[in-house]
């Protein structure tokens, strides 16, 4: 089996390929030896590892030293590349642009077939357009439904609330609670910017691009974009399995 990381600033997203290329298993882990404990021995069948990794180089050459003690083996690391899968790294320091934007935007231009815009819907919100001819003309960074909440709780003083809220982007109402109130302008304004990168890739890449979209709130913001926009959830790992192809082996 083959072991893929993903690790994020504050958790390591994994899951094991087994030799059909199909998931065997999947989580999130705080760290390595939580990553352990979950695998629950499965390590002794794993032939190969590769992972990505947004934290410093420091913390990543640790994780990289503990895997390799670990395992036995080491891992495959993905590294800031000018090109890979025929696409252009758009920025001007092409290392300076984050390892699992990169995958992503790679990944995602890989399914398209041609032009799209890559949105990743996590804690930041990112969006990256890459036209029909591989290049990426770059992107926007702005902060996800977490920090926009956040931010809320942590520079108010009144706006404080524990009930659930639910929330309809196609029919939004005005909250006539705190939570409602909260909760329906955060994801407005998540709805505002997914809806204006459709704007943005219209004028850059034509009139129909592809529109994938990945990360936590990836179901719920598509319903405001149009039919052909999907939700691809592993889209950093099939960047991942790009940047750093392995034998599915035995």
């Amino acid at each position: 089996m083959i072991l893929e990381l993903d690790c994020g600033n504050t958790l390591i997203k994994w899951r094991l390929l087994d030799r059909e290329g199909r998931v065997r298993d999947g989580d999130m882990a705080p760290d390595l030896v939580e990553l352990q404990r979950l695998l629950g021995g499965q390590e002794r069948e794993i032939h190969g590892c590769r992972l990505v990794s947004v934290r410093s180089e420091d913390e990543t050459q640790v994780i990289f030293n503990q895997l390799t003690s670990w395992l036995k083996r080491a891992p495959l690391l993905a590294r800031p590349s000018q090109e890979l899968e025929g696409v252009r790294n758009g920025y001007e320091d092409y290392r300076r642009l984050g390892m699992d934007r990169w995958l992503a935007l790679v990944a995602g231009y890989r399914l398209a077939g041609g032009a799209c815009v890559v949105i990743d819907l996590g804690t930041a919100i990112t969006s990256d357009f890459v036209d029909a001819d591989g290049r990426h003309l770059g992107g926007f960074i702005a902060p996800g439904s977490k920090l926009l909440r956040a931010t809320l709780l942590q520079h108010t003083r009144l706006v404080r609330y524990d009930e659930a809220a639910s929330w309809n982007l196609l029919e939004p109402s005005p909250g006539t609670t705190t939570a409602e109130a909260v909760e329906c302008g955060c994801a407005l304004m998540l709805s505002g910017f997914v809806q204006e990168q459709l704007r943005v890739a219209r004028r850059l890449l034509g009139e129909n691009p592809a529109v994938i979209l990945t990360g936590g709130d990836a179901h719920s913001l598509i319903t405001v974009l149009p039919d052909n926009a999907i939700v691809v959830a592993d889209l950093v790992f099939r960047g991942l399995a790009l940047a750093c192809p392995m034998e599915l082996g035995p």
